[in-house]
């Protein structure tokens, strides 16, 4: 069947909204972003791949190989066929968007925190800044649907108390743990590939005569590396 706008709207608002529920992700984002990215659920990726956003990668259905249109900076296009993820329903797509959302990606796990928790045109402006799409119009287009549509009442939709008493503790010594596990990760002893570029820095004095150019051996791996190329370049050389 061929989906109007509205209809899609109707039928794709309560996956966004109870999404929203459980992870302050907009549903006007959700929804709005939806209509955009598959044509009001018509296009053939939505069609074939139940995929609404334009996910790539693999979904609980695997992926799909299609022709997709990108932008450069300057505002050029240019065609790729990519390999999109496939799932079972609407359902699942949005719930891998969100989760997209919350977890990042493997270079940047924090790339798409700044939109939690931001509504309507907010969200879109937001996610438009985290890189989400290359499209120089992305947030302007969502803004026009959300105006368009009248979406900003699913934001509105009232939150029901998610957890109990018990749940709320569990869930906030799982804060801690996590919390504690962060530090020690970010103080953690020089891995093997790094140890002769840690000692050789312990020793070294700094170029005004005072102090060592390294005071410390503990620091987190992405310190470890820049470490590690700069000795490298000999630039830790006496």
């Amino acid at each position: 069947m061929v989906y109007t706008r509205q209809h899609f709207i109707n039928k794709l608002a309560p996956y966004a909204v109870d999404c929203m529920k459980r992870t302050s992700i907009s549903a006007a984002l959700t929804i709005a972003q939806g209509c955009l990215e598959s044509a009001n659920g018509n296009s053939g990726l939505a069609v074939q791949a139940n995929n609404l956003f334009g996910i790539k990668g693999l979904g609980d259905k695997g992926s799909i190989k299609m022709l997709t249109r990108e932008q450069r900076k300057d505002g050029s296009e240019y065609v790729i066929n990519a390999s999109f993820a496939a799932y079972s329903s609407w359902g699942a797509c949005v719930e891998a968007k969100a989760a997209l959302f919350l977890n990042g990606v493997s270079w940047n796990r924090s790339l798409y925190l700044p939109l939690l928790g931001r509504k309507g045109k907010e969200a879109a402006r937001a996610v438009q800044a985290c890189g989400y799409a290359t499209d120089l119009n992305y947030a302007d287009k969502l803004i026009a649907i959300m105006d368009a549509y009248n979406l900003y009442p699913f934001d509105d939709v009232e939150v029901e108390e998610a957890m109990n008493q018990e749940e709320k503790a569990a869930f906030e010594e799982l804060c801690k743990q996590v919390k504690d596990m962060k530090a020690l990760l970010d103080q953690k002893d020089p891995p093997a590939w790094a140890q002769m570029t840690v000692d050789k820095l312990i020793q070294l004095p700094n170029k005004k005569g005072s102090g060592m150019v390294l005071s410390d051996r503990k620091g987190d791996y992405s310190f470890m590396r820049i470490l590690v190329m700069l000795d490298r370049m000999g630039l830790f050389e006496r």
